[in-house]
């Protein structure tokens, strides 16, 4: 099995995961930015526990998010394009160590190490590939081997990395196909089993839930 380099993208928390600050709003102190935070933690701690992944590499100008990725032990690099995800992944992989370079998102709570192991593997298949979220229309894995990267996140970037020639792949991966950017896909990684920093800010909800 290669040896993948994994390149996460952080936005800035200022700007990161808006359509859940309804769940955050009425918490006292940074509590959004406890949230993405936590989603990031997790999702980078899974990627670093597959045997398959040499490195992670997160982009991000936050310094907060690079403090607790690199607590971790990932490596960080700046988003020096700044122009978008798509740019900052393709700056990313252009500091990756090796051949073999997969984009994953950052917000992928319920991941598991094996998960993520099975999806490189199948990831032989062809130069590039991806895997669909749970709607089947966003994309939370796209991997390439000896080959530029070539990302298409965004709006339908499913299709986009279809139509761009990276093969699809689907297997059972619960956790890596669930991204959160809703209520109820939080809830829907909680009863996957989320790692465990976002499963104690679910808790610190439930305490704050008027009854």
């Amino acid at each position: 099995m290669p040896q993948w380099s994994i390149v996460v993208p952080a936005k800035r928390l200022a700007v990161a995961k808006t359509r859940l600050r309804p769940l955050t709003e009425a918490l006292p102190g940074a509590a959004h930015d406890a949230l993405v935070l936590a989603l990031l933690a997790d999702t980078v701690a899974a990627a670093l526990a597959c045997p398959a992944i040499a490195e992670v590499v997160v982009v991000t100008d936050d310094r907060a998010a690079a403090d607790v990725v690199r607590a971790l032990g990932a490596r960080t690099v700046a988003d020096e394009p700044d122009r978008g995800l798509n740019a900052a992944l393709e700056h990313g992989a252009r500091h990756a160590s090796g051949p073999a370079v997969a984009a994953l998102s950052s917000d992928l709570p319920a991941l598991r190490a094996p998960e993520l192991a099975g999806a490189l593997l199948a990831a032989a298949a062809a130069p590039r590939c991806f895997v669909a979220d749970a709607h089947g229309t966003g994309t939370t894995l796209l991997t390439a081997r000896g080959t530029p990267l070539l990302p298409r996140f965004g709006t339908l970037s499913a299709q986009a990395h279809r139509d761009g020639g990276a093969l699809p792949l689907t297997g059972d991966w619960p956790g890596l196909v669930r991204d959160v950017d809703t209520a109820a896909d939080l809830a829907d990684a909680l009863a996957l089993g989320a790692g465990p920093r976002t499963a104690a800010f679910a808790r610190t909800l439930e305490r704050h839930a008027p009854h």
